[in-house]
């Protein structure tokens, strides 16, 4: 896990939908705001000491002095917790507290004491990550029980890795834990024999899954050749903005468009 904070250099907004999705599910809940907003600071204090999910979206190349403490963790001991300093006020930290920055700039330039401070990632979409998106929109409005399947399974297939791994971590944690001769320990050969049966099985599921998602991608493949030429439109639309800013264009506007140009194509 990173140390520091997450910069997302987000052009098409889709990490900035993600956390704000992902925040939405956590337990304590998400606060979004900008620097522009008066009352940022506030909320970001109000996060910090009831261990929200705070994002700072649109923000342009250079961060608010202010927000330094934030992104450096400057915590202090304060008894049995940790305490930071937030402009003139003593904000107590509490650990589920979670800090994210979007920016809307496709190629933005940091200063480097500011990207020491933060992890960059660049969410900037790529021709064959858009094909795909454009494939499973194309297949869910096409044959959207192919597109459900499709979803199922790698969200099955998913929990099943998940749970294979964790039976194995319980095997080795057996093993690494025995006090005596395992060959002595029959509560242990048992939970061992079991865990292995376990294993066998969920290995047998994910092969099978793995076999009817590839016969599912097959099917899905038929679609691939307008997935690939929509992905080849919209980069050639966002390259009208070098001509001029007023062709900018967002990819929800383009998908948007792109559905609509299915629902009315005549039938063939």
């Amino acid at each position: 896990t990173a140390r520091r904070w997450p910069l997302m250099i987000d052009p098409q907004g889709q990490a900035n939908r993600y956390v704000k999705n992902m925040g939405r599910m956590s337990t304590t809940g998400l606060d979004v705001g900008k620097l522009s907003q008066a009352n940022f600071l506030r909320t970001l204090e109000l996060g910090i000491q009831f261990g929200k999910w705070v994002l700072l979206e649109n923000i342009g190349e250079y961060l608010d002095p202010s927000l330094s403490p934030v992104l450096s963790q400057q915590k202090t001991k304060d008894g049995v917790g940790y305490c930071i300093h937030l402009g003139d006020k003593t904000v107590t930290w509490t650990d589920g507290f979670r800090f994210f920055m979007t920016t809307t700039l496709p190629n933005p330039h940091y200063a480097p004491e500011t990207a020491v401070k933060v992890t960059l990632l660049n969410f900037s979409i790529t021709r064959e990550g858009l094909e795909e998106q454009m494939l499973a929109l194309v297949v869910a409005k096409e044959s959207p029980d192919l597109e459900e399947r499709k979803n199922m399974l790698v969200v099955s297939n998913a929990r099943m890795k998940k749970e294979l791994k964790d039976t194995e971590d319980t095997i080795l944690e057996l093993l690494s834990s025995a006090d005596q001769d395992i060959l002595e320990d029959e509560t242990l050969i048992n939970t061992l024999a079991t865990s292995k049966k376990t294993s066998e099985d969920i290995n047998e599921k994910v092969i099978e899954a793995e076999d009817t998602e590839r016969e599912i991608d097959s099917a899905r493949e038929s679609y691939r050749p307008v997935a690939f030429q929509a992905s080849i439109l919209f980069f050639a639309v966002t390259e009208l903005a070098e001509i001029d800013p007023m062709y900018q264009n967002s990819l929800q506007w383009f998908q948007s468009l792109f559905m609509q140009a299915i629902d009315e194509a005549p039938a063939l």
